[in-house]
């Protein structure tokens, strides 16, 4: 994997991975829930296409764990490539409430032009 670094602008619901000078390589885009309970909801995992099959899009979904990890803030991933990633890392990543998937769908239903 190249030397990228991972910032959370969760104002913007953007993790973003910074490749050496600076330039943005790959994000998540992301909203967090507020009910039926908190949650980081992940809808789209991008790499930049000349940043591709570095591990970065991995690299993003094992940060974004970790802060639900740090913050005690279930994820609900909406975005299939979280989603594949959680089921390949079930040691790090729980398994998401079917409650918050429901609601976080819901949530992106009612926000059409937000992603």
């Amino acid at each position: 994997m190249s030397d990228i670094s991972i910032r959370d602008d969760r104002p913007a619901g953007r993790l973003a991975a910074l490749g050496e000078d600076g330039e943005v390589v790959g994000r998540i885009e992301y909203f967090v829930l507020d009910s039926p309970a908190p949650a980081l909801v992940p809808v789209h995992t991008i790499v930049e296409p000349a940043h591709e099959g570095k591990g970065i899009a991995g690299s993003l979904a094992r940060e974004l764990y970790a802060i639900s990890g740090r913050e005690g803030v279930p994820v609900a991933p909406l975005c299939p490539y979280v989603v594949k990633w959680a089921e390949r890392h079930p040691e790090e990543a729980p398994a998401a409430d079917p409650a918050l998937l429901t609601a976080a769908k819901g949530w992106l239903r009612a926000h059409p032009g937000r992603f």
